[in-house]
């Protein structure tokens, strides 16, 4: 099955640290261009930032800059979300989206036709 699955979220102080990770099945990612994701109820699902094929070219919201690193490893076909700082506001639902067009990420994403999505993981920064 050809699937994106991320892991990693979960409930974190605010100040705290995670690290969220998306992981490819059935296909291999060095050929794709992965974007994290966050949507919240009501609101469109934005982009937090963006790797391409190899890693040469990344971009973030400015919301999160310094605060997050995007990274990837295509020999364990996956890519990572190191979110430090994290703040109330980063709670959300983030995804991970694969895409196959070599400037994806300079682009306005989503698109809508990504070629991949994952299902989904819950960060919650609390108190």
């Amino acid at each position: 099955q050809l699937q994106l699955v991320e892991s990693g979220g979960g409930w974190v102080q605010p100040g705290g640290s995670l690290r969220l990770s998306c992981a490819a099945s059935g296909f291999t990612l060095d050929s794709y261009s992965v974007g994290w994701f966050r949507q919240v109820p009501g609101k469109e699902r934005e982009v937090v930032s963006c790797i391409t094929y190899y890693g040469d070219y990344t971009t973030y919201v400015n919301s999160v800059k310094g605060r997050f690193i995007i990274s990837r490893d295509n020999a364990k076909n996956a890519v990572y979300l190191q979110m430090n700082s994290l703040k109330y506001e980063d709670t959300a639902v983030y995804y991970c989206a694969a895409d196959g067009a070599v400037n994806y990420c300079a682009g306005y994403v989503p698109t809508g036709q990504e070629d991949y999505w994952g299902q989904g993981t819950q960060v919650t920064v609390s108190s």
